[in-house]
């Protein structure tokens, strides 16, 4: 059986007059609708920004017309630990600002707004560093409203100016590696190298981006040029160049000969030292036997029987020579013969 949907004629309606009087009865009774205190900021909940760089921690707040009280505004920075409070750091009540906390935390630190009262709460460092890293809880309280808004604030070391270097002797034919790095910076950090001139890098040659390292298995002509690499994190980034050449390689068969002939030169000229410290050793010794020999065969002195006896002769010559001054008698003029020692004989003549 099929049911026929029917539309209300004009003079039926949806809903009876006792209903709608109940409905507005309720509504009245309920008042106006309030609406509270409200943070409407909308930025990125985290934000990262390289160290020196100035921030600015939005906290925009709408309040309700019914919030009468004095306004009353805080930033803290979260513990991480939940145990222990959070650090205030700036406040503004009234019509004042105050500062809390470590003077190197809030050094720098200020509202963005010269007026917060006028809706803008946001908070400005004007030079970040390691020390102010970390979750930021802005709070807005206007009796009876009141709400929050955390922000994380992330700070980062941009990548110093990387090195780039070869590794290989760039010869044709061979295997060569370019490499980059970059010693400070917040990590990841990203390695891209590019090729400024001769094209694209060839799908062939594969590179690493988290070493940095470019790598070509066979080196040719083509390959040559000047290649840059890019080193980069969330907050900078920082480049390097080099020229890589292409060199042809030398003549195996030229270097094998010269090689060769080097070995022997030094193997002959080893030999004839050799042989000249052999032929000065002989020759002493030659020397020195021949000396020995001519020693051996010189002649000793003729010894004759009376230079055996030298006393035995003195006294024969001694006797002769009285016996012919007894045959002589002496003369008038008186004469002196000297006497000779004759080493022939070996006594006095």
């Amino acid at each position: 059986m099929s049911r026929d949907i029917k539309r209300p004629t004009s003079g039926q309606s949806w809903c009876s007059w006792p209903s709608l009087a109940l409905l507005v009865v309720v509504t009245l009774s309920l008042g106006p609708v309030t609406l509270a205190m409200r943070v409407t900021s909308s930025g990125p909940q985290t934000l990262q920004l390289a160290q020196g760089e100035q921030a600015r921690v939005d906290c925009i707040y709408t309040p309700d017309p019914e919030d009468i009280g004095e306004l009353d505004i805080e930033w803290s920075l979260v513990s991480p630990d939940t145990t222990k409070k959070d650090q205030l750091i700036i406040s503004y009540s009234g019509i004042s600002k105050y500062l809390h906390g470590d003077p190197a935390l809030t050094e720098g630190v200020d509202f963005a707004a010269s007026d917060p009262s006028q809706g803008d709460a946001s908070l400005s460092i004007s030079s970040v560093d390691a020390a102010h890293a970390g979750t930021y809880q802005c709070k807005v309280k206007k009796s009876p409203g009141v709400d929050m808004h955390k922000v994380s604030l992330v700070v980062l070391e941009r990548p110093s100016t990387p090195k780039c270097w070869v590794e290989g002797d760039e010869a044709i034919g061979q295997p060569v590696s370019l490499h980059c790095k970059s010693d400070q910076g917040s990590g990841p950090l990203q390695y891209e190298w590019r090729r400024e001139s001769g094209g694209p890098i060839p799908p062939s040659v594969t590179q690493n981006s988290v070493l940095g390292e470019l790598l070509i298995n066979n080196h040719s002509v083509v390959l040559a040029g000047i290649y840059s690499c890019e080193v980069a994190n969330a907050v900078g980034k920082e480049r390097c160049r080099l020229n890589l050449q292409a060199i042809k390689p030398p003549n195996r068969a030229g270097v094998i000969a010269g090689t060769v002939c080097g070995c022997l030169l030094l193997i002959i000229i080893i030999l004839i030292i050799i042989w000249l410290l052999v032929f000065r050793w002989e020759r002493k010794r030659y020397e020195k036997e021949l000396s020995n020999e001519i020693r051996e065969d010189a002649p000793s002195p003729e010894s004759r029987p009376a230079s055996r006896n030298p006393s035995l002769q003195s006294k024969v010559a001694y006797s002769q020579l009285s016996q012919t001054h007894k045959h002589h008698p002496p003369s008038t003029s008186t004469s002196y013969t000297a006497t000779k020692y004759d080493s022939r004989y070996g006594y006095v003549v």
